[in-house]
């Protein structure tokens, strides 16, 4: 074990030593804005979280943000920057440039006798920064000012410029936004009248062309299901993390989490109760609830609600794109976690989520870029669509995810509870904010450019889509989503095989274009089920006995597996009440056909169009988060939450 004086670094870590400059706390002490008391608790706490002293003292409720600005400016001996008195110069900042100001927390304020006063939230970073500062302005000073007071300074003069550059952080070539939606409606025509042309020259031959290809689907998909399955049984519990014998993390990192919310009237007020359980400690969170401007509903409900110190607002200038990747990339410029996570709106995370989620990245290393959680449902009796969809839910991310990260392909992300490197977004470019399965698509950008995505054993429980045309349109955005995806992603087919490898590549068509064929054929292999009627099937008199009865086994095949790994799914003491349900998903899957042809229709005229869901229709329980005590016993570290490195 190493020396104690090598495992807990000295107080106040964030400011660098100066003989003549006082400690932020001495100053706080002596003016009588912090106790004595507190200020040993908050330095214990200091010694096990990466997070600075005056943002615990924030985060805590000690103090107030001008008594703290003020403190840091006697210490350093600097002014506080007090942008209500004087606006920032607008030319100075496009000069460092606005995403500049975001990611370094400095704004170049004000020209004062012959130098540029730059305000910054980092003063500890000042001095790194100072040369290039100088470099492009001569001479500065610092001032003093917050984080968000800097970002409502820039957001004040640039909504703009942000809200453009969340449109297009994507590489053109990686993106969709140079969809020819303007030629769609004219190849949706011509492939429209030669298939008619075909059905009335030779309606038997395109008929077993598109039965074929029907065919060759379902037989790859169930083969695909199949594996996983066996590879589910054989695993059993030994992909489980072993804790006991995990690194333990010594300083704990802040952590951003996103909440896109748009039109949440019933919902918002809960979602911050649940949020609130979150028990990671307070001064590494970000929560950042996302809005819309011209949302005024959410605005003024959020309005209502005195939101805790670790959880803001941050709103989204207007645009006619309201997708929601466009609002997570523009939230992206305002987190301050080395970590950032995606709820939806109607999220009920579990408590411990957090601190597991930072766990697994300190044990995996900076290979593996995402984590992706399991998501359930609050109210999976409310009746028989709410079934299925936690049945299906389950076998997606209970058994199939997990099976195809054993076996090696790409993971298409789901929409929340998904937890990202800061520096691998930042590569990458967020979101394609034209994108409207954002989440799938930036699974497969993120194995194209070597990252790893793994599957993290923690629930997020949210409320099951369970009527039926918000179901349909839901559907119908997701297979859309998945349409644009593999259509921008087979750009260069060749590129794409060189990044992610034959097998890799396999996936991809089987996931993307075998789930897309496969709902908008689905009517042609429903046919099938007049045979147990005994009534003759129309492709009898086309093929051979062998090959007919072949189609017939691969058919009645795709439904055992399917049933197979939708009893695997809900075989746990949670679910095992939905063993009964899982043989009726075959009269709820065809609904997905139904929203496939909604989603070639927007396809074609609304290809960016985000249909949305609603929420708060259902809920449940959730009890008041217990309040935050300001007592210096609170202070103290709790062992299992954070741990001194050996």
């Amino acid at each position: 074990m190493k020396p104690r004086t090598q495992r807990i670094r000295s107080a106040e870590r964030d400011e660098p030593v100066h003989p003549a400059r006082p400690r932020l706390g001495q100053i706080l002490v002596a003016d009588g804005d912090l106790s004595a008391h507190d200020q040993l608790g908050i330095l214990a706490v200091q010694n096990r979280v990466d997070a600075r002293y005056g943002d615990i003292l924030l985060a805590r409720g000690l103090i107030g943000r001008d008594v703290l600005y003020d403190a840091i400016a006697r210490q350093y001996r600097v002014p506080v920057a007090r942008f209500d008195r004087c606006a920032p110069d607008i030319r100075l900042i496009d000069a460092y440039g606005v995403q500049d100001c975001l990611s370094h927390g400095l704004l170049p304020w004000r020209r004062a006798g012959g130098m540029v006063v730059v305000a910054t939230a980092r003063p500890e970073q000042f001095e790194d920064r100072k040369p290039a500062l100088e470099a492009k302005f001569g001479p500065v000073q610092m001032a003093i000012t917050g984080e968000l007071e800097l970002h409502r300074a820039v957001l004040s003069h640039h909504p703009r410029t942000l809200a453009a550059a969340a449109e297009t952080r994507v590489a053109a070539s990686e993106s969709c936004r140079e969809w020819p939606d303007n030629i769609m409606p004219g190849m949706a025509m011509a492939f429209g009248v030669a298939l008619m042309i075909g059905l009335i020259a030779a309606p038997g031959a395109v008929f077993a062309v598109l039965l074929g290809w029907a065919m060759l689907t379902l037989v790859l998909n169930t083969a695909l299901k199949l594996a996983i399955a066996i590879n589910h049984i054989c695993a059993g519990r030994t992909d489980q993390v072993d804790t006991d014998n995990a690194p333990i993390v010594a300083r704990l990192p802040s952590v951003s989490i996103l909440v896109p919310l748009y039109k949440e009237r019933a919902i918002a007020e809960r979602l911050v109760k649940r949020l609130a359980k979150l028990d990671y400690p307070r001064e590494l969170l970000d929560i950042c609830l996302v809005v819309e401007s011209n949302d005024t509903v959410t605005c003024d409900t959020l309005d209502r609600i005195d939101l805790p110190a670790h959880m803001r607002q941050i709103v989204v200038p207007h645009s006619d794109l309201k997708t929601k990747p466009r609002a997570l990339n523009y939230a992206l410029d305002f987190c301050r976690g080395s970590i950032v996570g995606v709820y939806d709106a109607e999220d009920a995370p579990a408590p411990d989520q957090i601190m597991r989620v930072v766990q697994r990245f300190h044990e995996r290393g900076p290979r593996v870029a995402c984590l992706q959680g399991v998501l359930d449902f609050y109210n999976a009796r409310t009746n028989w669509l709410s079934r299925c969809f936690t049945v299906e839910y389950a076998m997606w991310f209970r058994v199939v995810l997990p099976g195809l990260a054993r076996l090696g392909f790409a993971i298409p992300l789901g929409g929340t509870t998904l937890f990202f490197r800061r520096k691998v977004l930042d590569e990458l470019g967020g979101w394609d904010a034209h994108n409207v399965t954002e989440d799938a698509d930036l699974g497969i950008r993120l194995a194209r450019h070597g990252y790893v995505t793994e599957l993290i054993d923690t629930v997020t429980e949210e409320e099951a889509n369970c009527r039926f045309w918000p179901w349909i349109k839901q559907r119908s955005r997701w297979l859309k989503g998945y349409a644009i995806t593999w259509a921008v992603h087979m750009r260069s087919p060749r590129l794409l095989w060189q990044q992610l490898g034959p097998w890799r590549f396999f996936g991809v068509q089987l996931l993307f274009l075998g789930t897309i064929s496969q709902f908008l054929l689905a009517p042609m292999l429903w046919t099938f089920w007049v045979l147990p009627f005994g009534l003759p099937h129309p492709v009898n008199a086309l093929l051979p006995t062998g090959a007919f009865r072949a189609i017939v086994i691969a058919f009645a095949a795709s439904i055992l597996v399917d049933i197979l790994i939708g009893m695997l799914a809900v075989r746990g003491p949670k679910h095992r009440f939905l063993m009964s349900w899982v043989p009726t998903l075959y009269c709820y899957f065809p609904m997905a056909a139904l929203a496939s042809y909604k989603g070639v229709f927007e396809l074609i005229t609304r290809p960016f169009y985000w249909d949305k869901t609603a929420h708060g229709v259902f809920q449940e329980q959730v009890d008041a988060p217990k309040p935050v005590s300001k007592d210096s016993s609170e202070f103290l570290p709790e062992p299992e939450l954070v741990a001194v490195a050996k």
